[in-house]
Order: structure tokens, then C-alpha cells, then sequence
């Protein structure tokens, strides 16, 4: 669960540079990488949901 909750933190920080270049510099190439990152996180987060389910359950 700690590598999942890492890989989640890693791949925010890379969104979150690419929302913050997109929206100051205009950068389309990191729109592209933000909504790829977003997709990315998506998934993650329903990883997440699953483990932490089980988790629970325990």
C-alpha cells in the first residue's frame, strides 16, 4: 500500500507542474502531459479504493 500511496504522490507532483505550466505559459505539450497524468491518477486512485477495501476487511 506504501509503493501505491507513493506512486499516487509522484505522479500528482508531476500533474500538478504540468497544470501550473500549462496555465502561466501557455505550454500545450504539458496539457497533453497533465491530462495523461489525470487518466494515470484515475486509475491509481480506484487501485486505492481496491486495496484499501480489502484493508478494511482485515
Amino acid at each position: 500500500m506504501k509503493e501505491l500511496i507513493e506512486k499516487i504522490n509522484a505522479e500528482f507532483e508531476a500533474f500538478s507542474t504540468d497544470t501550473a505550466l500549462q496555465s502561466e505559459k501557455s505550454n500545450k505539450a504539458a496539457g497533453t502531459r497533465a491530462r495523461k497524468s489525470a487518466l494515470e491518477l484515475s486509475k491509481l486512485f480506484k487501485e486505492f479504493r481496491k486495496v484499501s477495501v480489502e484493508e478494511a476487511k482485515k
